[in-house]
């Protein structure tokens, strides 16, 4: 009889650790795209990089402002950069002058500055 015990008890043993070595999976790796929000730091290169990608001469920066003013042609440019209160980035590209000089600048100006935001 203690052969036929020994017997059980080694296959018991046996299944619980084919049972145990079942369970062990690999963790689950979830991709998730990573987007860092904007500081005002970054924000602010890519504001003065999208004046520059759009060919406008900056001639005053005031960063404690946040304001960059320049001008392309005949169309005065003011790009403002500000930190919300709740912590976001805003930027606004503000064109004025004759529409023909620079058609379409203020969007130009909002594609460079997505664009250098990697959006």
């Amino acid at each position: 009889m203690t052969r036929l015990k020994a017997l059980s008890t080694g296959i018991a043993v046996s299944v619980v650790l084919v049972l145990l070595s079942g369970c062990y999976t690999e963790p689950a790796y979830l991709a998730v795209p990573v987007s860092a929000p904007a500081n005002f730091d970054t924000s602010w290169q890519a504001a003065r990089g999208a004046a520059y990608d759009e060919g406008v001469q900056v001639t005053s920066e005031d960063r404690s402002s946040g304001t960059l003013r320049g001008t392309k042609g005949g169309s005065n440019v003011l790009i403002s950069v500000a930190t919300q209160a709740n912590g976001s980035v805003r930027v606004v590209f503000n064109v004025t002058g004759p529409p023909s000089e620079n058609p379409d600048l203020q969007n130009r100006l909002t594609r460079s500055y997505n664009r250098r935001m990697g959006r």
